[in-house]
């Protein structure tokens, strides 16, 4: 289990490295100015040390040269400032690009996700990776690139600087050092787990969250509040367990590493009082030394730090991978072919689907659609009404058989020339935040103003629009939150209304509209249905008596179909279906 974990960990820090590589020349920058910076630091001990020397006792001072050593001070003072603040420069340049980098292959992947992974996984979860877990990734690859290589180059410069000075005292610090570097070590590998687990929670209460304010007047008007708080409670509890340990872990970190600098720095005190009492060194020198010795041992309570946050990223930063690496929807073939104008032709052979392989739903379908043809589709729930029209639309891909579009199987068509030949208008409405021109307009560039209020008088959406504070010009709160649920289905009808492809799909279209505006709607639909092939999914029966063909479906199979006064004539589940709508 722990080599797979450092497999899962070396190949996550292969993955940051190769986002770095853009950036590479920022990263050699950062790395130069690191160097100066860290050089010039560790310059400012000797100085220090020999103005000490100049002080040979009271009243003889060579206050010339101890003048002469601050100026060099203030000079060293000054670059050090400058070269780490391009070198921080560098580090934010390199940190918010790989940043912005991720971000976007993480939203360019949720455009290329198939379905059923939305359908399969928490929508809060999913913006917790691309949101959150970017942010935290962020965070610790800031810290990194700002703490890790200063400090690295501050203990690497520092022995050197002590070497040259004297060995033997710079052995004292050497052979401390591994107990510094253990200490870290072992506290790093338990707490990557902890943080995991830590993000992972955090992504469960975002889902909550989430789902909570989505739908606040469900909860409200059921009386779930304090069941949802119950769920947030016990997440919650779960949040704090592992937090509070991944922070134990993390804070036990600083003050284990800062007893082995104790420890250094005594050693280095001691050899060094001893060496300066027999002469070997004089007094700045032996100031130099624990000058050193401090800033020697000042990264590792640093790094200590940092890997804290690494960990915390790397978590973070796999869980992003994940997702980015998630297998996409499956892509058009390169032959594809570009359907530009459907002549409304549609069949269906030996059709079978299901969303799990052990519970079959679609089971050798069969079905021909003739150009400009009505078909109605009936049921009961979960007959698989609206799976077919998924299908049709290639929202998800058949298992077996095969769906000819205009002569074209439709694997063999872009998905994106075969969506543009369908129009739908769905049960479950959605508008983005923006204007209400806009929301009609959305995915067809270039509209003008008097399509969209054609668009909208055909839909009977115009007079509501014109009544609002700043009519097409009014901007819908995200989910159109300031409209009633049937203006919102309205718009979507204009949507269709604006473009009127050569096929619709009206799956319970007028679900949420009002007796009256629904008969005008029907009207508006007769006459946007005259000549194009139109898909009705509808409960209401009385809404498909005109149909040309009504699909009769239960369990998943096409059990009956005819027209209206065929499938009465039967007496078979239709009639059954009619009659407990319309008993007398």
């Amino acid at each position: 289990m722990s080599n797979q974990l450092e497999k899962k960990n070396q190949d996550t820090i292969k993955k940051v490295f190769k986002l770095i590589r853009p950036y590479m020349h920022y990263l050699i920058l950062s790395l130069i100015f690191a160097a100066i910076s860290v050089a010039l630091t560790l310059y400012a001990p000797i100085l220090s040390g020999n103005a000490i020397d100049l002080i040979l006792s009271k009243g003889h001072v060579d206050f010339a040269g101890v003048f002469q050593i601050l100026k060099k001070y203030a000079v060293v003072i000054i670059l050090t400032g400058v070269a780490q603040w391009l070198m921080n420069l560098c580090n934010n340049k390199i940190t918010y690009r790989v940043v912005k980098d991720v971000r976007i292959r993480a939203f360019a992947k949720l455009q290329e996700l198939p379905l059923k992974y939305i359908d399969s996984h928490q929508y809060g979860e999913t913006i917790s990776r691309i949101i959150t877990d970017v942010e935290q990734f962020s965070d610790g690859l800031l810290i990194g690139f700002s703490q890790l290589f200063t400090g690295i180059v501050t203990i690497v410069g520092t022995l050197l600087f002590m070497l040259t000075i004297n060995v033997k005292i710079s052995l004292v610090v050497i052979l401390i050092t591994p107990v510094s570097l253990f200490v870290a070590s072992f506290i790093a590998k338990r707490t990557y787990t902890m943080f995991k687990a830590q993000s992972e929670k955090r992504a469960e209460m975002t889902s909550l969250i989430n789902e909570m304010v989505g739908n606040q007047k469900v909860v409200q008007a059921f009386g779930y509040g304090s069941r949802a708080l119950e769920r947030f409670d016990e997440i919650n509890a779960d949040l704090q367990k592992v937090s509070l340990r991944a922070i134990f872990f993390s804070s036990i970190t600083n003050p284990s590493t800062r007893f082995v600098n104790g420890l250094v720095y005594a050693g280095v005190g001691i050899t060094g009082a001893l060496s300066a009492i027999r002469g070997y060194i004089s007094v700045g020198q032996l100031s130099c030394f624990l000058s050193y010795a401090n800033q020697y041992t000042k990264p590792f309570n640093e790094i200590s730090s940092v890997i804290t946050e690494l960990q915390n990223a790397a978590a973070c930063a796999r869980r992003v991978f994940d997702f980015i690496e998630e297998t996409p929807e499956i892509p058009d073939y390169e032959q594809a072919v570009d359907l530009q104008q459907a002549d409304g032709s549609l069949e269906l052979k030996e059709v079978s689907f299901s969303y799990r392989k052990d519970v079959p739903l679609l089971q050798h379908l069969n079905l021909q659609v003739k150009p400009g043809q009505k078909i109605a589709i009936v049921g009961p729930t979960g007959c698989g009404k609206t799976t077919l029209i998924n299908l049709l639309m290639r929202f998800y891909d058949i298992d077996a058989g095969q769906i000819i579009v205009s002569g074209h199987d439709i694997q063999e068509i872009k998905r994106d020339s075969l969506r543009e030949n369908f129009g739908m208008v769905l049960q479950e409405t959605w508008l983005k935040s923006g204007t209400v021109a806009e929301n009609i307009a959305y995915g067809r560039e270039g509209t003008s103003r008097e399509e969209i209020i054609a668009a909208a008088k055909a839909a009977h959406a115009h007079s509501f629009i014109k009544r609002m504070p700043e009519g097409y010009d009014t901007m819908i709160q995200e989910e159109g939150g300031n409209l009633s649920q049937g203006q919102k289905q309205l718009l979507c009808i204009a949507r269709v209304m604006l473009n009127l492809p050569p096929m619709l799909i009206l799956d319970e279209a007028t679900s949420s509209i009002d007796t009256r505006t629904e008969i005008r709607i029907q009207k508006a639909f007769h006459q946007m249905m005259e000549g194009r092939t139109s898909f009705i999914v509808a409960h209401r029966l009385s809404t498909i008596r005109e149909a040309d063909v009504i699909l009769v479906m239960k369990d998943g199979n096409i059990i009956e179909q005819g027209t209206h006064d065929e499938l009465l004539q039967v007496g078979g589940f239709y009639k059954h279906l009619y009659e407990s709508q319309f008993a007398k």
